[in-house]
């Protein structure tokens, strides 16, 4: 089907690594379950929102995906999705979050154009910085944040909250995209391209991984305290972390071969447990603020 090309072309389903956390942003607005119809406004913003960066990623580098043996299967540059079909699906995707924002609050609407214009432009990043990663984390790590938003509808209230949680997913995605972003190394220096691995190599940039990592936990604990949480988001942080170690113990400069494994499997179990930690806390230990 059609249809299910454009799921493919957008990996609709990888929006497990930024929705979890645009829900936690919502969770610690509300101090529990959102009001029904702002979460579902949520989601559906943090969806058209991933699908309207991934389609046009997609459309712009299909060029470069062509010529990357491991990208040139993709369905722009394999032909099973023409660039203007992309092109198409990326302004409806962007017309849909832009919509619901300003549903949501006149707050959420003006900010809508300068975040699309963040996730978008990462697509053009790694023309120009190494710093192509933090420049992603910095676009998943807008969700929590827009959540936030969403609920409270201003700046009010403990806003260190949702920027702990921004900075820790800044910092897990930037972790995790280092250890992706190793497969292409050779291929993005013989072509011109910035990337952390390109510049200073696969052994750098996995110990540099490993630091944001550290980092990532770090700022999940001080959200645990800031935000007054209990036990239970404790061991969902401790899970966590005990993945990061796994995702780090099963690739090395020299054996790439268990990547897909790091940063799909165990990096969405990640975002879905910590979610899953903050929610049961919230609703079974009642805290509050």
């Amino acid at each position: 089907m059609k249809l299910a090309r454009y799921f493919s072309m957008v990996k609709f389903s990888h929006s497990v690594f930024a929705l979890p956390f645009a829900l936690m942003g919502a969770w610690l607005a509300a101090r529990g379950v959102p009001d029904a119809s702002t979460l579902c406004a949520v989601v559906i913003a943090a969806v058209a929102a991933r699908t309207a960066a991934m389609g046009f990623n997609r459309v712009v580098d299909r060029h470069i995906d062509a010529a990357n043996p491991r990208t040139q299967d993709r369905e722009i540059p394999a032909g099973a999705i023409s660039a203007t079909g992309a092109w198409t699906l990326v302004g409806v995707a962007s017309g849909v979050f832009v919509a619901v924002a300003f549903w949501l609050n006149s707050l959420c609407g003006m900010l809508s154009p300068l975040v699309l214009a963040i996730l978008l432009g990462y697509s053009y990043a790694k023309r120009f910085t190494s710093m192509v990663h933090l420049w992603l984390g910095v676009s998943l790590g807008l969700a929590p944040l827009g959540a936030w938003l969403a609920v409270r509808g201003d700046f009010q209230g403990d806003i260190l909250q949702p920027l702990l949680l921004a900075g820790a997913v800044l910092t897990w995605v930037a972790g995790f995209d280092l250890i992706y972003s190793c497969q292409d190394a050779a291929f993005d220096k013989s072509r011109g391209l910035h990337s952390i691995p390109a510049r200073f190599g696969r052994a750098f940039s996995l110990r540099a991984s490993i630091a944001l990592h550290l980092v990532t936990v770090t700022a999940l604990a001080g959200l645990a305290h800031r935000a007054d949480l209990g036990w239970i988001f404790l061991v969902a942080i401790a899970v966590a972390a005990a993945l990061l170690i796994w995702e780090h113990s099963i690739v090395s400069p020299d054996d790439l071969s268990r990547v897909n494994m790091a940063f799909f499997t165990l990096n969405g179990w990640v975002g879905v447990g910590l979610f899953l930690g903050c929610a049961l806390d919230l609703s079974l230990l009642g805290a509050d603020v």
